[in-house]
């Protein structure tokens, strides 16, 4: 995806930035088992889509890192799985976990 394109997209997702050829964004929680609990709704999800995400997990904190290998940058799939992953979130945590 060019920069524009990969712009325009991060508008529909605020969260999220582009960084070293990736999109990321860093879930906040109350506590590691709702850290864990949203790692494994996630892992459940990208590996239907078959398109894992690079994670850093800490105590209360989930960073999701999407690109794609096969074009060495960022396509339309890290952004339908990030799109996803937001909507986890929301759904068991709500924006106020943001």
């Amino acid at each position: 995806m060019s920069e524009a394109a990969i712009g325009t997209q991060l508008q529909a997702l605020p969260e999220w930035r582009l960084n070293d050829g990736a999109i990321s964004r860093t879930y906040r929680f109350a506590d590691y088992y709702e850290t864990l609990a949203f790692v494994n709704a996630l892992a459940f999800m990208v590996h239907r889509e078959d398109h894992h995400p690079d994670l850093v997990v800490g105590y209360n904190r989930c960073e999701v890192r999407f690109s794609t290998h096969s074009v060495t940058g960022v396509s339309e799939n890290d952004f339908i799985c990030a799109a996803k992953a937001d909507a986890i979130f929301d759904h068991c945590y709500g924006a106020a976990g943001a």
